[in-house]
Parts: C-alpha cells; sequence; structure tokens
C-alpha cells in the first residue's frame, strides 16, 4: 500500500471518519490531523506536569483496522516476563532508535517486530499528541489505517514482549460513557487515570490517555 506522506499542523481533516467509523466502512479517504498539544499523566494530575526535556522518544502505532463488522482498534497484552509494566495493554511501538527517520519510521519498524505486520499494510493517518509518561518517555502516537483483511492468529507476534493481540471496536472508545476515571495511592500521593474496562481487558494508563486524546479528535472535527 502506497503511504501518503503525514499531515502538517493546520491542515484540514475529513470529518467523514467518525461517521463512517460508525456505520462500519473504510473510508475512501481518512485523515487525522497532526495534533501540537502535549498530553500526559498530568491530564488528570496537573502536580505531575513535564514538557518531555530529557525524556527518552519513542512512537507507537494506533492502528484501525477494516472489518467487515467494523473498524477495530488493535491492541495487544504485554508478556508477563517484562521488566516493565508486564501484561498491561498497549499499542505496538517503542524506543526510537539511530537509524530511525522520525516517529513514523520509530512505529512502523517496532510495529513489525512486535506482531509482524508489515508497514506495507498500514497507511498512516496523521499523529496524535505526543504523551509523557511518568517513567521518562515522550510517546508520538501515529494513527495508522490497515485495510487488509487477515486473521489475527495470523500475526507473527514477539513471545519476548506481546504476550496476546486482540482487537476492539472503534465506537466503543468514542462513546464517552465507556470512559472511567479510576484513582489509587501511588508514593503516598493520590493518582487518577483514565480506564476503558472491556470484556475482561483493563486498558488504562499512557494507552487509555491516547485513547482518549484520538475520542477527542474525531469528536472534534465531526
Amino acid at each position: 500500500m502506497e503511504q501518503r506522506e503525514l499531515l502538517r499542523a493546520g491542515q484540514d481533516v475529513n470529518p467523514k471518519i467518525l461517521a463512517t467509523a460508525l456505520q462500519a466502512r473504510p473510508p475512501r479517504i481518512a485523515s487525522i490531523q497532526q495534533q501540537s498539544g502535549l498530553r500526559g499523566d498530568h491530564d488528570l494530575n496537573p502536580d505531575l506536569y513535564c514538557a518531555g526535556e530529557g525524556a527518552r522518544e519513542a512512537a507507537v502505532l494506533v492502528p484501525l483496522v477494516a472489518r467487515p463488522c467494523g473498524i477495530q482498534v488493535l491492541l495487544t497484552r504485554r508478556s508477563q516476563h517484562l521488566s516493565s509494566h508486564p501484561g498491561q495493554i498497549a499499542f505496538p511501538g517503542g524506543c526510537r532508535e539511530p537509524g530511525d527517520q522520525g516517529p513514523l519510521a520509530t512505529a512502523l519498524r517496532e510495529t513489525e517486530e512486535e506482531i509482524g505486520l508489515s508497514p506495507r499494510s498500514i497507511e498512516p493517518l496523521g499523529q496524535l499528541d505526543l504523551y509523557v509518561t511518568g517513567t521518562g518517555f515522550a510517546v508520538t502516537p501515529i494513527v495508522g489505517w490497515v485495510e487488509e483483511d487477515f486473521p489475527l492468529e495470523a500475526l507473527a507476534l514477539d513471545r519476548r514482549e506481546v504476550e496476546e493481540a486482540f482487537e476492539v471496536p472503534l465506537p466503543f472508545f468514542l462513546d464517552p460513557l465507556n470512559r472511567q476515571r479510576h484513582r489509587r495511592r501511588y508514593r503516598g500521593q493520590e493518582r487518577h487515570y483514565y480506564v476503558y474496562p472491556y470484556r475482561d481487558y483493563y486498558i488504562w494508563g499512557a494507552t487509555a490517555g491516547m485513547l482518549n486524546n484520538l475520542a477527542e479528535v474525531l469528536a472534534r472535527e465531526c
């Protein structure tokens, strides 16, 4: 699949993407505006604000998959053997390497390494706000359209990093009633975070924050 150049900040967004998503029909032309804001744990915890200075650069892919039943968001469950965030729900992605020509290259490379999805199958639609994590990463979420029909079981998962790949209907994240706000005490402080409980999956933290950003962008542009 030929990949379009990522949109520059300020370019128009096609407002039909949300309508086509809800109607479960693949869009012929769909674009997500490149955002210019800053997201992170400080969204719900202002005292944690960090502009990202010194943070390690990373990128993830937010894959929107065209299925006969409607547009799906592809997610992964991290391996239980990982030293950081074991078993948590995440997008495919990781840290930028010296040879990567920007966040798009990082997201595509990491996606192929982690779940075996070829860059040729992914059409970049744009990027969401930079997301700064409390663990010291500045993550660029790249939204990608996957037209190719493939069974999830056919994905070549790197079992050292990914335990499972699964899909959630995009309209689930667009419904604000499915977004919850939870809290817990961490290092003596009460911390708040977004959660999208879906079946047996507990989608929270940075992944939930990026999904919330995606829902806001789609709702704002329609």
